[in-house]
């Protein structure tokens, strides 16, 4: 067990936490939901969606390929209840105890601003870091509420230690912060109808990336009818197939990282909780 963790549940055909096998993945949740904006209930993601994976069978039938991917789940982080940065701080305390093991993190949420932690942490180790971004917004505000650390500017915060930014599905923005992408180089932009209409030209793009890459996926980049309990739901969002085709290109990579965040229910069996597993498991699959 990690350091700032407890156990309430494990993920579906997760290896028990005893002679951790190098270059491996270990699953963490993060509970917190504090600086939520409209829908509540993210803190209760990763105990939902780790109830939903056993719904899995460990063959794959999309991608006719037997889960054989080694990963352990460290249970939950814990966390500090209305202090967004304090709980960043130790999101990111946790992901470089799990790259002191060799191991690559998995989060599950949980708001996005769990992301942070992560990004920080990988950033440093790696140096260069491409950050594959999966939202229906940009959360790339400065500010929000009169706080830095937040569900609305994680993008942000990842772009200002350094790492370049992909952001896929993305439908919903603010001027401010289409001012800033207009004054930066190292953000690249697929909207939604794009990923309906040039997903060739996507996945030509994402082949093509160099280095270490963090996918991170908001759960409100899915279309709501299939995903509805999210913190800001968006018309218009992507479907399975649509998520399942960009992880199959990107698992083809050097992927040192992956977050599925913002399944907001306190639900088991929930709908969304039932897609963000499956996103968990098509990449645990997917992994070599």
């Amino acid at each position: 067990m990690l350091f700032n963790t407890y156990e309430p549940w494990k993920f579906a055909f997760s290896a028990e936490n005893e002679n951790i096998k190098e270059n491996s993945y270990g699953i963490i949740g993060v509970p917190f939901d504090s600086t939520t904006s409209y829908h509540s209930g993210a803190r209760l993601g990763p105990i939902v969606v780790r109830e939903a994976s056993f719904g899995f069978e460990k063959y794959n039938t999309v991608f006719n390929k037997d889960l054989t991917a080694t990963f352990y789940d460290f249970g939950d982080v814990n966390v500090v209840p209305g202090n967004c940065e304090r709980t960043c701080r130790i999101v990111e305390d946790t992901v470089n105890e799990l790259l002191n093991l060799n191991l690559k993190p998995i989060i599950i949420g949980g708001e996005h601003s769990a992301s942070i932690g992560a990004i920080k942490a990988l950033k440093e180790r790696h140096g260069k870091l491409t950050v594959i971004h999966l939202d229906a917004h940009r959360d790339l505000a400065f500010e929000f509420i009169g706080e830095k650390y937040s569900h609305a500017t994680v993008m942000r915060r990842a772009h200002e230690t350094g790492a370049d930014l992909v952001q896929i599905g993305i439908r919903s923005s603010s001027l401010e912060e289409e001012e800033f992408i207009k004054s930066t180089y190292n953000i690249q932009t697929f909207k939604n109808r794009d990923v309906i209409k040039h997903m060739d030209a996507i996945e030509y793009y994402l082949v093509n990336i160099d280095g270490p890459i963090y996918i991170s996926i908001d759960m409100d980049v899915m279309n709501p009818a299939i995903a509805p309990n999210v913190g800001n739901p968006t018309p218009g969002g992507l479907f399975v197939y649509d998520v399942e085709t960009i992880l199959e290109t990107l698992c083809r990579k050097n992927v040192v990282g992956l977050d599925v965040v913002e399944t907001a229910s306190n639900k088991l069996g929930d709908n969304t909780a039932v897609v963000a597993a499956k996103i968990i498991y098509d990449f645990l699959t997917l992994i070599e």
